[in-house]
């Protein structure tokens, strides 16, 4: 992989000249913030930025893979557990994330690192290795996609204890992959944007997100989805953030 050059972005000098340059502006702006209206604090409180939007859309799956791992638990010490709210879980992996979140990944963020890749300069090797990743996330998808009908097909009809087992085994393997999946795509492939766009096609990106998110789900897709994991998590009785802090 060749050197990044000093004055790349992605270079941890100009990274922290940045972010010095944002601290600087971060306080002239909280303080004009106490001056606008309640509505205008809100819109300047849920501006994110496009890694963020798809990060805290990760966020959602990795809450439902919690609710899978209490559901495994629960399984192996031959517990019961609510089968509708596991169905409903499920059905959230599928709105959220497989028909909405990997169609934005699938449709506007692998198709840049391909283009990229096509270019001829000192970062093609770069490239090369990140086209190599795109390929095995978007090979990723469609399993996940089978897992899921899995999971749904065996919830539908859950009586024996072979039934169970079942389930167990689709939910583990549906969270190895995805916990790999989504940490890999946190910590190389979205950090690789602000290297292969401009800040403006970057910009544009979220803003076509938005846009995306908006008319597929008339609102906020992901504020409707963090207020159905939080039910369910609280049904399953695993909300309360304290009682997984070692002892």
């Amino acid at each position: 992989m060749p050197i990044i050059p000093s004055h790349h972005p992605l270079h941890r000098r100009s990274f922290l000249h940045a972010t010095g340059k944002f601290a600087a502006a971060v306080l002239p702006a909280k303080l004009l913030a106490q001056k606008t209206t309640g509505q205008e604090r809100h819109e300047q409180y849920y501006d994110v930025s496009t890694n963020e939007n798809l990060m805290r859309q990760h966020g959602i799956l990795k809450r439902v893979m919690l609710m899978y791992d209490e559901v495994i638990r629960r399984i192996d010490a031959r517990q019961d557990f609510p089968t509708q709210t596991v169905i409903d879980s499920a059905g959230i992996v599928r709105k959220f994330i497989e028909d909405y979140h990997e169609k934005l990944e699938e449709e506007h963020i692998f198709p840049l690192f391909r283009k990229y890749y096509r270019r001829e300069d000192v970062l093609r090797l770069y490239a090369q290795k990140l086209v190599d990743l795109v390929d095995i996330l978007h090979e990723q998808h469609p399993a996940g996609r089978r897992l899921t009908d899995r999971i749904l097909s065996t919830l539908q009809s859950l009586k024996t204890p072979d039934d169970r087992h079942k389930l167990a085994q689709d939910l583990r393997a549906f969270i190895r992959m995805y916990a790999t999946h989504v940490a890999r795509e946190d910590t190389v492939l979205y950090p690789a944007l602000h290297v292969i766009v401009t800040r403006q096609e970057y910009d544009a990106l979220g803003e076509k997100f938005d846009e995306i998110e908006h008319k597929t789900f008339g609102t906020d897709g992901f504020d409707i989805y963090l207020d159905q994991v939080t039910a369910f998590e609280k049904y399953l009785g695993i909300y309360d953030l304290a009682q997984f802090t070692p002892k």
